[in-house]
């Protein structure tokens, strides 16, 4: 199993920033990836932003020039660091982790609020 260890969320204003961040332990294959999905009230869940072991990253286009995000793979740790932030950027967002070995293998956090608003 996978455990996933979100931090970071609350309220913050529009234009602001935020950073997120979630440590993956337990049974990993050592070529995952680590991202943040959300979901806002109403909505289906969405990717926000994934990155691989060797560091290729995937952004929605809502977010891209917006968002950063990295990982540290010593501690199996990803960031996500949020800038002008707007109020469709609302919403509770989910640390990923995933990989495929003979079929897909998929994690969630918890979830951490997000709310941007003034």
């Amino acid at each position: 199993q996978v455990q996933l260890t979100e931090s970071g969320g609350g309220l913050v204003q529009p234009g602001g920033s935020m950073r997120l961040s979630c440590t993956a332990s337990g049974s990993l294959f050592s070529i995952n990836n680590l991202g943040w999905y959300r979901q806002a009230p109403g909505k289906q869940r969405e990717m926000v932003a994934v990155i691989s072991t060797n560091g290729i990253t995937n952004y929605a286009d809502a977010v891209k020039g917006r968002f950063s995000i990295a990982r540290v793979n010593a501690n199996n740790t990803v960031y996500l660091q949020m800038n002008s932030l707007t109020p469709d950027d609302t919403a509770v967002y989910f640390c990923y982790c995933g990989w495929h070995l003979n079929r897909m293998h998929n994690f969630w956090g918890q979830g951490t609020q997000v709310t941007v608003s003034s």
